[in-house]
């Protein structure tokens, strides 16, 4: 069975080809939580795509992890994520009525994928080794919270959201409890060691995968309204906006990160705050910040609800805390200029609704990328926040 595994040759790991391809269906999810939220923009929907966002990244999170172990290349490795990437695809697609009609697909699918990849996990790994027992407990795990998915799945709908909470709460608390197992004792985050530079990659190309989303949102919108003045402008802050999303993160966080992570005493438990919880709010701030694009570009010249506002302000201002809390897990301190940042943002937010959405996005793109440009000339001039 050591055959399926990584050869950890003291090299920094990339990412295969096959996990760029099993990203692919995430894009897709990404794109359908986008839209939930679009045709929901009000407080139940926020809340249901908070919930579906969790549930899709807990799909993608633990093959993350499995990869970071095991080698794509490998035969029946590579069944198993195709497989798994089948799943997934299922679960995107019942997203827009996942608690309707579709309940049952959304949650058989994301049960389905969870139990054969930490089945085939149990199979493959070296008897009596750490690994084995850490997936003898995941799989355990996920069984009796799959079941509890299933259930909310064939609840009566006034039910459905409450059992999911119940069980999106038992998913999420799973690693603090090491998922505690009678007979199987608890997990250890030093029995979680990862190679951590293939592993903080992999969260960088689901950051690209979720800006994508913004670019595809802002070009989709605009082709169907038309090239007129203000919808090039609009598409134009946009654009600019998903650029300062970028350099926010991958002109320095990307790499400091990643050089953290694989130099940290415990990776494991670094691997699990920062990574695995801590980039959930920088994800659903570019998501929000997507249906704002959208909504920018489809009407510039109207004042926004306060819904729509929120989205155009909320999104950055997500974000942004999303990055605070993961470098303060990270090496202990935060960004200056984005606190400012976050302070500029917040104080926009009350005045958003009296103001077209383009000048709305266009305030909130300058303090984004006033952000990027004082921290750029800062780390030219040595220093790091």
């Amino acid at each position: 069975m050591h055959r399926h595994l990584r050869q950890r040759s003291g090299e920094e790991q990339a990412a295969t080809y096959l996990e760029l391809f099993f990203d692919l269906v995430f894009v897709f999810a990404v794109t359908q939580l986008s839209h939930h939220l679009v045709a929901h923009l009000d407080l139940r929907g926020v809340g249901e795509t908070l919930l579906l966002l969790l549930v899709v990244w807990w799909a993608w999170i633990y093959t993350a992890w499995m990869t970071n172990w095991f080698d794509p290349d490998a035969v029946p490795v590579r069944l198993v994520l195709i497989a798994v990437m089948l799943a997934s695809l299922l679960m995107a697609i019942a997203i827009p009525d996942a608690f309707g009609d579709r309940a049952l697909l959304f949650a058989g699918a994301y049960a389905a994928l969870q139990l054969v990849r930490n089945a085939f996990i149990v199979w493959a790994a070296a008897p009596r080794s750490d690994l084995r027992r850490t997936f003898a407990r995941m799989l355990a795990w996920s069984a009796w919270v799959s079941a509890i998915w299933v259930a909310g799945a064939l609840a009566p709908d006034d039910w459905r959201i409450p059992i999911w909470l119940v069980a999106l709460l038992c998913d999420y608390l799973g690693p603090y409890a090491g998922y505690r197992t009678p007979g199987l004792g608890r997990s250890r985050t030093t029995d979680w060691e990862i190679e951590g530079g293939h592993f903080a990659e992999r969260f960088q190309l689901f950051v690209i995968i979720a800006l994508g989303e913004s670019i595809v949102v802002t070009g989709a919108t605009a082709a169907d309204l038309g090239l007129d003045a203000g919808t090039v402008a609009a598409l134009a802050v946009c654009f600019v906006g998903s650029a300062a999303l970028w350099w926010l993160y991958f002109d320095a966080v990307a790499r400091h990160s990643r050089e953290r992570l694989r130099h940290a005493e415990d990776r494991g438990r670094l691997a699990r705050d920062a990574f695995t919880y801590l980039h959930v709010p920088i994800v659903a701030g570019i998501i929000a910040s997507a249906v704002a694009d959208e909504i920018t570009i489809a009407h510039p010249g109207a004042e926004p609800d306060a819904m729509a506002a929120a989205m155009l302000v909320g999104g950055p201002l997500l974000y942004l805390l999303g990055h605070q809390l993961f470098r303060l897990r990270m090496i202990g301190s935060v960004s200056r200029a984005r606190v400012v940042a976050m302070a500029a943002l917040a104080l926009l937010a009350p005045f958003a609704t009296a103001m077209p959405a383009l000048a709305a996005a266009a305030a909130a793109t300058l303090v984004l990328c006033t952000t990027a440009a004082v921290e750029t000339l800062g780390r030219s001039r040595g220093r790091y926040g």
